[in-house]
């Protein structure tokens, strides 16, 4: 509770000296209103620091809706048409005693079983109805501060309520969502309820979108004067020469009770730390309002952000009010400047650079949607070692810390819009998009749509630049494109409408639209999508098997060979975004049952390599040498049957033998690699690359015996003991030489012991059905990997253990250092909760019967009322009644009513029987047992007004388990 401002004491103490009166020192000794009393006076103002903690732990889960009584009556009707009238799950007093445990990230479906009938695009993943619920506890020191609550991401459409208030509805499962609690919390002892209900049966995608609360939850505690969501504007501009400009813009808000006068300080530090430029404002916010700051900054030959030199600035804002600082928040930035050129492509900082990017979804071996960060940054780290420098999030905005990593590791992102609709809840997702993301260096294109049937229409045309003008009026220092994949020669169409035109799978019309549009910047942004399963080298259509040679183009696209030809042979083409850089799992063309993922990736959904991996990898990487072979040289049975061999080099020339023998030398081919054929033989199978004669590169595979062992194989050397750092383990089956058997396919059995334990596995199998969560895995093709994560904070190892029939197990140690863990909101679980939405009766001069029954209809002979609730001095005694329903739950099956304050002679009826009597007439702190029951309880408690004494329920009515 806020302490009294000096100016209210003489308005204060007369009402608290007439407390004393009535009360006497003794019975204000005995009650809780005494400590209340002296925060009032007493409690120290408020800091102004910004608390953000996490709220990912502590949630209790149900799978399956639970249904809202049916509304019938005019009783019911009336009061479910009141703030507050969650019922069910929503409502703050529901017995969720038997509700699993979850913490978040959370996705639902990746845990439940595949089933054929179950939606193919989302995998063959029953999604459903699902609700969350939150027990938080907020102390009474926090009363007058602004709270929030943050989702990062459900999937798919949510409904929220706090306290029984229904606060928020999303329509999307890829936007945060920022709630503001303040008015609806508790305080104290008694806690609030969060109820959430997701509705997964809602679907944005084609994809597979998991289900449930996917990404982080946060409770932000600030001052009532504060930063908004996404309020600090700071996108570097360029001036000229070596003269740049951050124009910071920040926005504040008030949620106090009065108009506040406070400066505005920005400070900008370097990659260093140093400060490189200051800026402050004055600034008067209302009342339950806005107002923007302004703050130039100006800055000379800063450290430019590349792909290779990732320089990040941090800007810093500080709000100050009476000398204190309030308010802080930081971000980063980069300055570099970017241009799309109609003529000869993408530059960055100046320097022509080609855009060798990958789509990706968000879904990962093991976990679905619930990817720790951790496993993002592997992802990530996978597709640089690839080669890739651009990234396109499909289709959909990603979790604000990826955002962070492209900032960090060097990549360009194509940020995409997921709803193609102006109307005003799409735009918020819009708006919140481009808010959230502009001060992002690695952002390069605003993409608002992808591939919409009226995009070659007028109304496309219409709504695009409806979307454009809103993204201009955002963040004009970026061109806005679209992924079309037709309709781009109408007469109007969305072309029209964009800065840089993106086109889907058009490479015959590379060359007409160019033509036809000299001048309009041009890229792909979706190409390719060819299919490849891991490890395999022959098609099996009756197994919905590929081969990895790249010979299976979709119907729509291109090889991956011949899409890439296409486009780093036109310089106008800016670059490529293959379809995709990993597997994800849905859409499972161009098969259905028993495929359950997709076979377009350049890796499978553990981030294992396919073989356009090597392709890619040898085209797009220039400053070393490489060199691969495909297949594998496993082929037992097929002893001089003809064998094809490809080899992939960034060398000049490549040389093939096979043990030791010349097969063929030949020049590389850049685009379409090298081929040869032999018949098989097993052995030792290499390939040498050669720059100008000089052999700067080898490769070999070798046939192996059988499978004698298990490997394990981690990411890293060390996890960090935070409770949030994952690794992925790759798994192996060796034979009696060491070697890597391509062909194993045991079923490992995992064990994990320590600081951590498994999250789960996966082995890149478009086919398989086994358990993503359970204690085993077969391999596929030689791999499969597990994921383990580090548990609460602290130190020690992570002993993982792996077993399979008939071979030796392996066993490796993980060591976990000490770490700094999250700030959490703790954890709790209470079932005390406030009786509210009291009716009271008129008072009457003669004893009322308690059990009285009110008439359904009758809404207004008894007031609405909640404590404190205090009958008017009268000369004579007087009665009145007080009446509220509450449903005793399990967990208070055992029970106690607690009334802090109540005053004057009492009865206390429980549906319809008298269970205790309070005699004396003075104010004092009365419990009452409830009886071992469960459900619906309605109280009626019957009090006599004595003169000269304070009569009524005056504090807060407690139910509470018995101690």
């Amino acid at each position: 509770m806020p302490a009294v401002p000096p100016a209210m004491l003489p308005q204060v103490w007369p009402a608290i000296l007439l407390f004393f009166r009535w009360s006497g020192w003794t019975r204000i000794l005995q009650s809780s209103l005494l400590a209340l009393i002296f925060t009032m006076l007493a409690g120290a103002a408020h800091g102004g620091e910004r608390a953000t903690l996490s709220l990912d732990r502590g949630w209790l889960f149900h799978l399956g809706d639970v249904p809202m009584p049916e509304i019938s009556g005019h009783g019911m009707s009336y009061h479910n048409a009141k703030a507050g009238a969650g019922w069910g799950a929503a409502a703050p007093v529901f017995d969720d005693s038997t509700w699993r445990k979850v913490s978040l990230p959370h996705d639902w479906a990746v845990e439940g079983p595949f089933d054929p009938k179950a939606n193919a695009s989302q995998g063959y993943r029953p999604r459903g109805i699902g609700w969350y619920r939150r027990h938080l506890k907020i102390d009474e020191s926090e009363r007058g501060k602004h709270v929030e609550l943050q989702f990062d991401g459900i999937a798919t459409h949510s409904t929220v309520w706090v306290n029984g208030h229904i606060v928020n509805r999303n329509w999307s499962g890829y936007n945060s969502t920022r709630i503001e609690l303040t008015p609806y919390l508790q305080y104290g002892e008694i806690g609030n309820i969060i109820s959430v209900r997701v509705d997964a049966n809602a679907q944005e995608g084609w994809w597979y979108e998991g289900a449930g609360m996917y990404r982080h939850t946060w409770l932000i505690k600030t001052n009532p004067v504060r930063v908004t969501q996404d309020g600090v504007h700071a996108t570097p501009r360029h001036i000229n020469g070596s003269n740049w400009s951050v124009p910071v813009a920040v926005t504040l808000a008030n949620s106090g009770e009065k108009a506040a006068k406070v400066s505005v300080d920005v400070e900008l530090r370097d990659p260093q730390g140093k400060v490189v430029a200051r800026a402050s404002s004055a600034l008067s916010v209302p009342v339950l309002g806005e107002a923007t700051a302004k703050l130039p900054l100006t800055v000379k030959a800063p450290a430019l952000w590349s792909l290779k030199n990732t320089n990040l600035y941090k800007v810093t804002t500080r709000v100050r009010q009476a000398g204190n600082t309030i308010d802080e928040v930081a971000l980063s930035t980069g300055f570099r400047t970017l241009l799309f050129d109609a003529e000869k492509g993408f530059f960055l900082n100046g320097e022509y650079t080609k855009l060798q990017g990958v789509c990706i979804h968000q879904d990962h071996a093991g976990v679905g949607v619930a990817v720790p960060a951790a496993i993002w940054e592997y992802r990530l780290r996978r597709l640089k070692e690839l080669g890739v420098n651009a990234i396109r999030f499909s289709h959909n905005a990603v979790a604000s810390e990826i955002m962070d990593m492209t900032d960090r590791m060097g990549f360009l992102v194509m940020d995409e819009n997921r709803n193609f609709n102006p109307s005003p809840d799409y735009m918020k997702q819009l708006e919140w998009l481009i808010k959230r993301d502009r001060h992002h260096p690695s952002v390069v294109l605003w993409s608002v749509f992808n591939e919409e049937p009226v995009q070659g229409t007028e109304v496309g045309y219409q709504l695009v630049r409806r979307m454009i003008a809103r993204v201009k009026q955002l963040d004009d220092t970026r061109p806005v494109t679209a992924a079309m994949n037709a309709g781009l020669f109408t007469k109007l169409n969305v072309s029209h409408a964009v800065d840089v035109l993106g086109a889907n799978y058009q490479v015959p019309d590379y060359d007409k639209y160019h033509k036809a549009n000299p001048n309009r910047p041009f890229t792909s942004s979706e190409d390719t999508s060819a299919f490849m399963t891991r490890g395999e080298f022959h098609t099996d259509k009756a197994k919905q098997v590929f081969a990895s040679y790249d010979e299976e183009p979709s119907s729509w696209g291109n090889t991956h060979r011949d899409a890439w030809e296409a486009i780093a042979k036109r310089p106008f083409v800016a670059g490529s975004f293959v379809w995709t850089g990993f597997d994800y799992r849905g859409e499972p063309s161009p098969y259905e049952w028993p495929s359950v993922s997709s076979f377009f990736g350049i890796m499978d959904v553990n981030g294992f390599p396919k073989t356009a991996y090597y392709m890619h990898q040898v085209q797009w990487i220039k400053d070393r040498p490489l060199i691969y072979i495909a297949p594998h040289w496993n082929w037992a049975g097929k002893e001089g049957q003809p064998v094809k061999v490809m080899v992939m080099a960034n060398t000049k020339t490549v040389k093939l033998l096979l043990n030791g023998r010349e097969i063929g030398t030949q020049d590389t081919d850049p685009y379409r690699m090298n081929s040869f054929q032999l018949p098989y033989a097993p052995g030792k199978l290499e390939a040498i690359g050669y720059n100008d004669g000089k052999e700067v590169v080898r490769s070999a595979v070798e046939t192996t015996g059988p499978a004698v062992s298990l490997e394990l194989v981690p990411d890293r050397e060390s996890l960090l003991g935070d409770g949030q750092d994952a690794m992925p383990i790759t798994v192996r089956a060796l034979d009696a030489q060491g070697r890597a058997v391509p062909t194993a396919a045991p079923l490992a059995t995992f064990t994990v012991r320590g600081a951590g334990r498994s999250i789960g596995h996966g082995n890149g199998d478009p086919n398989s059905h086994e358990d993503e969560k359970g204690p085993a895995r077969s391999l596929f093709n030689g791999l499969a990997q597990l994921i383990v994560q580090t548990n609460d904070a602290g130190s020690g190892s992570v002993e993982v253990e792996a077993s399979a029939p008939g071979l030796a197990p392996a066993r490796i140690k993980i060591p976990v250092r000490p770490g700094t863990t999250l700030a959490y909101v703790p954890v709790t679980q209470s079932s005390t909760f406030y009786l509210q939405n009291w009716r009271v009766s008129p008072t009457s001069a003669t004893r009322p019967d308690p059990n009285q029954v009110l008439s359904p209809t009758d809404m207004n002979s008894w007031a609405p009322a909640s404590p404190a609730m205090v009958l008017d001095a009268t000369p004579a005694p007087t009665f009145q009644l007080y009446r509220t329903s509450f449903n005793q739950t399990r967990s208070l099956s055992h029970a106690l009513l607690r009334f802090e304050w109540i005053g004057g002679q009492a009865e206390f009826w429980l549906d319809g029987k008298l269970v205790a009597k309070k005699e004396s007439p003075g104010a004092t702190n009365f419990p009452v047992d409830l009886p071992a029951t469960e459900g619906k309880r309605e109280l009626t408690v019957l009090i006599q007004n004595q003169p000269a004494h304070p009569s009524g329920i005056m504090g807060k009515v407690l139910v509470e388990p018995q101690h």
